[in-house]
């Protein structure tokens, strides 16, 4: 056997070990993983719905927008089971200072929300990223269409900008709009308890 051949072999071999190590990684961790994905969306929904029951894994409505994507709108029992408490889903703000910003948000049947949760976004250190804070964050619960214009002060809304920072929060105020915007025209759909085994058609869009 070459020299360039005995060479081909080993990384050869190299690679199927590399490649069957990384294997064996992933079937251990994908659990945990997507254990600890499971308890973040828990604790967005606890936040946005205070003191409403969710389960991510059951009573839950995939809804197919007018593009053909989806969004996976969670939904919390009444008590008693009937009917439906409140809804939540994602939106995505584009407009973000360094990029999308994504946002959980949660909506009562009349349309006020129970609050928003950031669930990721990449704003400045000690400026946008202060849209995380439960002080502006508060701001939202219990606002509606019927009552607040959802925009930053500095542009005549209602919406508190943050000390030196104004992208990040117009751009969160941005999305929630439009976030309730699309429920107001699929409400019917989101509030309808039988609903859930097959995709439904929506209105508008999320983000």
């Amino acid at each position: 056997m070459t020299s360039t051949w005995r060479l081909v072999v080993v990384l050869g071999g190299i690679c199927a070990i590399a490649g069957l190590a990384l294997a064996g990684v992933y079937e251990v961790t994908k659990e945990p993983i997507a254990y600890q994905k499971k308890l973040e969306v828990i604790r967005s929904l606890e936040a946005v719905l205070p003191g409403l029951a969710t389960d991510p894994d059951s009573f839950f409505l995939d809804m197919e927008r007018e593009d053909g994507s989806s969004v996976r709108v969670f939904r919390s029992p009444n008590e008693g089971g009937a009917g439906v408490a409140g809804a939540a889903f994602q939106v995505v703000a584009p407009d973000g200072y360094s990029g999308n910003i994504y946002i959980m948000m949660g909506v009562f049947p009349d349309g006020k929300l129970g609050g928003i949760e950031i669930l990721s976004h990449a704003e400045t250190p000690g400026l946008g990223s202060l849209i995380v804070n439960e002080s502006w964050k508060g701001i939202f619960q219990g606002r509606s269409l019927a009552d607040t214009n959802f925009k930053v002060k500095k542009d005549g809304g209602d919406i508190d900008q943050l000390t030196g920072a104004t992208i990040s929060p117009r751009a969160v105020s941005g999305a929630v709009e439009k976030g309730l915007i699309w429920y107001g025209k699929n409400r019917d759909a989101v509030l309808d308890a039988a609903a859930g085994e097959k995709p439904v058609t929506t209105s508008g869009e999320t983000s």
